[in-house]
Formats: C-alpha cells, sequence, structure tokens
C-alpha cells in the first residue's frame, strides 16, 4: 500500500501557528509519526505539503498510478477549491479527509467541505491522531 499525505496552506506552520487551535507539534512531527506509523502496518507513506493550490492539484494528478490511496488536509482551500475536488475524483484513488481542527466546532464558513462528498472517511478535530486513523482506516 502506498499512500500520499498532502497537506494545504499554512500547515507548513504549524506548532507556531495558532497553538490553541492546532497545537505545538510540527508538520515534520506529523510526518514522521505518519511514516513510522506506515512502516509498521506495510505502507509506503509519502509526505507533501503546498501553500499553492495549483501544485496541490499537480501533486494529486501526478499520483495516479504511483500511489494507492491519498489522505489529504486541504487546509482552507477544503472550503473553497473545486479544482482539487476535481483533481481528486479523478484520481480514482482512495481518498480520506484529515483536519487537526473541530472543523463544525469553528467558523460557519469552514463547516462546507469541496471533499467530503469524494472522502472515503471525513476524521476532524483529534489533532495528529487523525492522521494516524486515516492510515490505519486503509490499511485495514
Amino acid at each position: 500500500m502506498k499512500i500520499l499525505i498532502l497537506n494545504g496552506p499554512n500547515l507548513n506552520l504549524l506548532g507556531t501557528r495558532e497553538p490553541e487551535i492546532y497545537g505545538h507539534t510540527t508538520l515534520a512531527d506529523i510526518e514522521a509519526r505518519c511514516m513510522a506509523l506506515g512502516a509498521e502496518l506495510g505502507a509506503e507513506i509519502t509526505c507533501r505539503q503546498s501553500n499553492a493550490e495549483h501544485a496541490l492539484v499537480e501533486e494529486i494528478q501526478q499520483a495516479r498510478g504511483a500511489f494507492d490511496a491519498i489522505i489529504i488536509n486541504a487546509a482552507a482551500y477544503t472550503h473553497t477549491s473545486v479544482a482539487i475536488h476535481d483533481a481528486l475524483k479523478a484520481s480514482g484513488l482512495r481518498i480520506m479527509e484529515v483536519h487537526l481542527s473541530n472543523i463544525h466546532a469553528r467558523e460557519a464558513f469552514r463547516h462546507h467541505s469541496h471533499i467530503s462528498p469524494i472522502a472515503e472517511g471525513v476524521i476532524c478535530g483529534l489533532g495528529v491522531m487523525g492522521y494516524e486513523a486515516a492510515i490505519r482506516a486503509l490499511t485495514a
């Protein structure tokens, strides 16, 4: 099983950005935990992050045929990007949507996701454990 973990805008600032919402764990910490869990479960994990919508779309398009699944935290693009939705849908891959915070307990504009309708699962509000839950679900 090959899993691509895609993280969207501002997630490179984890650990220092709004720690009261996102905690003190850095993106590098999350990636290390995911790669260790993947190795334990026999899955190859590749992690990528971009602040640019077009770069995330390109990563998704390039994942076709190279990966079995995508775990995506599209961050703010979750709520705005039809392009990411379309790329994920066209990929033919299994999709898991992850958010560190509970997007439904935050501002109203965060309650809608363009990704949820095409995702196999949606995990939010569990912090880093959400990524781990997604990996476990995909490898079960």
